[in-house]
């Protein structure tokens, strides 16, 4: 298992930019791919984007072109950096790390998009 603390959340106004920080600690050795998922009120949490161990990354539709995962291994840290934000982008992000017989996930980090 490993543990997620995330960082970096608030409110932001249309257009502005916000970078997100995740921490493992733990079994990081164990750690396959991390990501970054989102949840609205009242909708399903959805990929945002994800990084494979192998550097590999895969982006939600919702992300292209707008946002962008990035990690430093010797930190043990993924980020997400996000930019030209829209109001619909407002909701909690949660950091989540997968290996081979777990899933975690982090606290979660609010994120609104408000003028």
């Amino acid at each position: 298992q490993v543990q997620l603390v995330e960082s970096g959340g608030g409110l932001v106004q249309p257009g502005g930019s916000l970078r997100l920080s995740c921490a493992a600690s733990g079994n990081i050795f164990s750690i396959h791919a991390m990501g970054w998922y989102r949840q609205a009120p009242g909708s399903r949490r959805e990929l945002v984007a994800a990084i494979t161990s192998g550097g590999t990354k895969n982006y939600g539709d919702s992300a292209k072109g707008q946002f962008t995962i990035s990690r430093d291994t010797a930190k043990n840290t993924v980020d997400l950096q996000m930019n030209s934000l829209k109001p619909e982008d407002t909701a909690v992000y949660y950091c989540n790390a997968r290996g081979t017989f777990y899933n975690s996930w982090g606290q979660g980090t609010q994120v609104t998009v408000s003028s």
